[in-house]
């Protein structure tokens, strides 16, 4: 049995990651400016008032949550290549991660990556948002079976050919 190939690309439907034959491909930037871009990524990890009360407290067996979820975030942002395919290696620049409590059961955390170079962030930002969230579960699970990871999404980038965006 032999694996079918995918329907040639429409050049006109701004697929930029398959050739005209429609396999995939690493699009070639060299010919892009070199420009200032960042993205910021974020999840919402929502969980029982308790988990979030022991995550407060810094009271959890595990350890201190946010700051592993931090360390995660860089990492994963710097990463990123090696997880998704198609990914640049990049020169990043900095990654910053923030947490916000929207409420008793819902935190929500932002990471902003930055690079100079000829492609965005947007990859590094979403990986690194989701492993952050990863994290949080990861270190609740043994307390919160009902902890679950909502709303990833990009929130803003700017710089590059399309210019700027802002959900």
């Amino acid at each position: 049995m032999t694996a079918s190939k995918p329907a040639p690309s429409d050049p006109a439907s701004g697929l930029t990651h398959v050739n005209e034959a429609g396999t995939a491909r690493m699009v070639d930037v060299g010919e892009k400016p070199v420009t200032r871009r960042t993205a910021t990524a974020t999840v919402v990890c929502r969980m029982l008032p308790e988990t979030a009360r022991q995550i407060q407290l810094n009271s959890l067996k595990k350890g201190d949550v946010l700051s592993v979820a931090r360390l995660a975030a860089i990492q994963a942002a710097k990463r990123t290549d090696e997880l998704i395919p198609l990914c640049h290696s990049l020169p990043l620049d900095g990654v910053t991660v923030d947490f916000e409590w929207l409420s008793n059961e819902r935190l929500k955390i932002a990471v902003t990556v930055s690079v100079t170079a000829r492609t965005g962030v947007e990859m590094e930002a979403m990986v690194g948002a989701s492993i952050a969230g990863l994290t949080v579960y990861d270190m609740c699970k043994a307390i919160d079976r009902t902890l679950s990871l909502e709303e990833v999404s990009l929130a803003a980038k700017t710089g590059g050919t399309k210019g700027d965006f802002r959900r």
